[in-house]
């Protein structure tokens, strides 16, 4: 179990920041699960570190310039389009 145990004072704080409304029994499940979520982050302290490898290589291929649809045959199947681009929804 983890040493950070987290209380219902806490747990309370961060609902109020989330605008989020909990009850007695809400507030304890919280503070049990945050405490499993601390215990589960300590684990991760435990794996061991790996030494990266320096001879690693790109395995993309390099850019090539290749055929492509002209514009006509890009905008066929567009639902919409307005003086040869796409159109799409407003963004606001």
């Amino acid at each position: 179990m983890s040493d950070q145990s987290v209380d219902g004072e806490e747990v309370r704080h961060v609902a109020a920041l989330a605008r989020v409304d909990l009850d007695e029994a809400e507030v304890e499940a919280f503070a049990e699960q945050f405490g499993e979520i601390l215990d589960a982050f300590e684990t991760l302290d435990e794996v061991p570190e790996v030494e990266r490898e320096d001879d690693l290589e790109n395995v993309m291929r390099e850019d090539e310039v290749r055929e492509s649809l002209d514009r006509e045959e890009a905008l066929r199947n567009a639902p919409e389009s307005e003086d040869g681009y796409f159109k799409g929804p407003s963004v606001s």
